[in-house]
């Protein structure tokens, strides 16, 4: 590849690199609802607040098995670009629906669902299915992404710096997101003062920004890359789970995305569960004030987590010379360790410091699981997202178990279990066995 030819991705990759902002910010603002509508919608859940609470990630995660296949066979026909502008259409119709369930709930207040004890708005319901088509938006947003930014040549740059690069600009986003939903949304009032009428306008908002989106993108100049997807009616000679690198890699992707969104969205439930004891609060504060916005001291924790993932990748965004399996096999020891030390002394602050640790192992066993795949690329990006269900099964898992033992402290040995398999990966299941090239 020439010179002039390697330049040219410079400016596709700053686009990619702004859409994973967006995929980030969308991803935990969608987590962080969690609190306010536990308050707004699901008041009268009795004992089953916490799984139903825990849904809402769950319905959002569940996209990423059902559609990355469909991400991949748009790559295929539609190419890079085309793929792109389809999801980010798909979202605004999820982020409509997003609209759709505040307005049904405040038109229609007494249209409700008996399930066992709890007794549920209609308009929950109609969010989840919102959850899920931004979650599938999302998901093939990234079926682009991932394989992009890993072949896409930037002088200077090697794959998992790239990615790293990618996973900042998406950190920037969650660590945004649980500031903007709880000062800016809500006006940093409580969760159990929020009203579901509030949360109409920043939809509508949302879906603005993702229309004018859609509008540049359609302009720029984003080219396919040869060598790293299947043409149409090209047929591939082996089945991509042969490469055992890649099949191990979703499993440790489940475990990964599962334990990052596990404490992502429920540390502010775990949080207002301890709220009062030693060390939560600021100099005996309940809440700080940031740029004059009334902050909870839960959401604050969430802020701290994806501002932990952004600084880690910042850093590993300059380390050219520690391979992605190093890296990975450090921080998913230091991650346990951090887990098992906030479960023994009840204390979530250290499960904030986990997202430091967090922060580089999705480019680590992304660019492990696909390389030396060729043009099976962008085929394993797609079944890649397959692993990313984790972030809906594992969080589902703990808010059940919270509801079942009555607290949330005993329930992050999950995240100690998902640690020690991404350590297993990074030590052994990513050696390379079988290569397409």
């Amino acid at each position: 590849m020439s010179e002039k030819e390697q330049q040219s991705y410079l400016g596709p990759f700053i686009t990619l690199v702004f859409l994973f902002f967006i995929v980030g910010f969308l991803t935990t603002a969608n987590g962080q609802f969690q609190g306010p509508l536990k308050a707004a919608f699901l008041s009268n859940a009795g004992d089953l607040k916490n799984t139903f609470a825990t849904l809402i990630s769950f319905s959002w995660f569940l996209a990423y098995p059902l559609t990355g296949g469909i991400g991949s066979s748009w790559v295929t026909k539609y190419g890079y670009k085309g793929t792109l502008v389809r999801a980010l259409l798909v979202m605004i119709v999820g982020l409509g629906i997003f609209f759709s369930s505040s307005w049904y709930t405040v038109q229609f207040p007494g249209s409700s669902i008996q399930i066992a004890s709890a007794n549920v708005p209609m308009g929950y319901f109609i969010f989840l299915l919102g959850s899920f088509v931004v979650g599938s938006a999302a998901t093939i947003l990234q079926v682009v992404i991932n394989p992009y930014l890993t072949a896409c040549y930037v002088k200077g740059t090697q794959a998992v710096q790239r990615l790293n690069i990618g996973g900042s600009s998406n950190s920037i986003g969650t660590t945004f997101a649980p500031f903007f939903v709880t000062g800016i949304v809500f006006g940093g009032l409580s969760m159990e003062q929020v009203q579901p009428s509030q949360l109409m306008v920043p939809f509508v908002a949302l879906m603005v920004v993702i229309a004018v989106i859609v509008g540049v993108l359609s302009r720029l100049s984003l080219p396919d890359i040869q060598g790293t997807k299947t043409e149409v009616g090209e047929k591939l000679e082996k089945s991509v789970w042969s490469f055992s690198h890649l099949t191990l890699g979703v499993i440790a992707i489940f475990f990964y995305v599962g334990v990052e969104v596990a404490i992502g969205a429920n540390i502010n439930l775990y949080a207002i569960e301890t709220q009062g004891k030693a060390g939560l609060s600021f100099f005996g504060m309940d809440s700080v004030g940031i740029f004059g916005i009334k902050f909870a001291i839960p959401a604050l924790m969430a802020t701290l987590y994806w501002g932990g993932m952004l600084i880690g990748r910042l850093v590993s965004s300059s380390l050219s010379s520690v391979s992605p399996r190093v890296q990975l096999a450090v921080t998913s020891i230091l991650a346990a360790c951090f887990a098992v030390a906030s479960m023994i002394t009840d204390n979530p602050w250290l499960l904030a410091a986990v997202g430091l640790f967090h922060s580089v192992m999705w480019g680590a066993i992304f660019t492990l699981s696909v390389d030396k795949l060729g043009k099976y690329t962008s085929k394993a990006s797609g079944v890649f997202m397959i692993g990313v269900v984790g972030g809906a099964i594992i969080p589902l898992l703990q808010g059940m178990l919270a509801d079942a033992l009555g607290g949330w402290r005993m329930t992050w040995f999950v995240v100690i279990l998902g640690e020690l398999f991404i350590l297993y990966y990074a030590l052994l299941g990513s050696k390379i066995k079988q290569s397409a090239e």
